[in-house]
């Protein structure tokens, strides 16, 4: 079983005819991706890599059964793009575009949830199951099918560890990038919680970053919640407090959201840290069986 992303998904790409759109097009469908509309307004009719391009995400749901999206429409115009993939029943959205106002993610998630609707992101790598489909940007090469879930907020960090665990050995069955903005819609005690019912999932490796309180909370619901290996690795030792580190929420604000913090939460959950990307592979070796101090 995979989570979320399975070879059911009939994949619509928003924002097909840009230039991102249409190498990622590609690449989806080089994994194994179902890729059967893109949509852009006024290029209806045309085709990107002989997939058919329609006007709205409506049509191509009607025309193609696309069941899932996934937006690579600029800023300004990703909370219009979402809200049409949401109204037109999607119940997978994947939102790559970063840079999106606090304020356009703070209406797009409340309403996708209101409608059932699974978001990943903004600002994010995108989900991939090897041997299912992938949505997102992801390099392909990296991935292997194995049975270790993996939740990101950092998109280059995603592709070190993933490819470092593949070279160890470890597969991977599902790899979810939440993203790195201070809003987004699958959040990491979510995708635990899908990790944790997924029988495919045998250990779990999270990865975080400076800024919010999103690690704090993963590591309370492990505690309680997950009885399987958990492992992490955590970005950001060394940032300076006030000074924004790549993703809009990797910032330490009034002292809170400090890597050290962070590593301590996980650590009283009794999951292992890792100093550096490539140690992750290490500890998944050493963390067979069940984890013991589950409350």
């Amino acid at each position: 079983m995979a989570v979320l992303l399975t070879k059911r998904a009939r994949v619509v790409v928003q924002g097909i005819t840009g230039h991102q759109g249409q190498f990622n097009t590609e690449r989806m469908k080089a994994f194994g991706t179902k890729v059967v509309a893109g949509v852009t307004p006024g290029k209806g009719g045309t085709k990107v890599e002989s997939v058919p391009v329609f006007d709205s995400v409506r049509e191509a749901v009607r025309r193609r059964r696309a069941n899932a999206s996934i937006v690579f429409v600029p800023a300004p115009y990703a909370k219009d793009a979402a809200i049409e993939a949401i109204e037109a029943g999607l119940k997978l959205l994947v939102i790559i575009t970063e840079r999106i106002p606090f304020h356009d993610a703070l209406e797009v998630m409340p309403y996708a949830r209101s409608k059932g609707t699974v978001v990943i992101g903004p600002n994010c790598p995108g989900i991939a199951t090897p041997g299912q489909g992938k949505m997102g940007i992801m390099p392909n090469h990296i991935f292997k099918e194995g049975d270790a879930g993996v939740i990101s907020r950092s998109g280059t960090l995603t592709y070190e560890i993933v490819n470092a665990m593949t070279q160890a050995g470890f597969g991977q069955s599902t790899c979810i990038g939440i993203g790195g903005d201070p809003i987004n819609g699958t959040n990491m005690v979510e995708a635990l919680a899908m990790f944790q019912k997924d029988r495919q999932t045998k250990r779990i490796v999270v990865v975080g970053e400076i800024g919010g309180t999103t690690e704090e909370e993963a590591a309370d619901f492990i505690k309680r919640k997950v009885t399987k290996p958990v492992v992490a690795y955590v970005a950001g030792r060394t940032a300076p407090p006030g000074k924004r580190m790549g993703h809009a929420g990797a910032i330490i604000q009034a002292g809170k959201g400090t890597a050290e913090s962070k590593m301590k939460a996980f650590q009283d959950a009794g999951v292992p840290v890792a100093q550096y990307p490539s140690e992750v592979a290490t500890l998944l070796a050493a963390t067979d069986g069940t984890r013991a101090n589950v409350q």
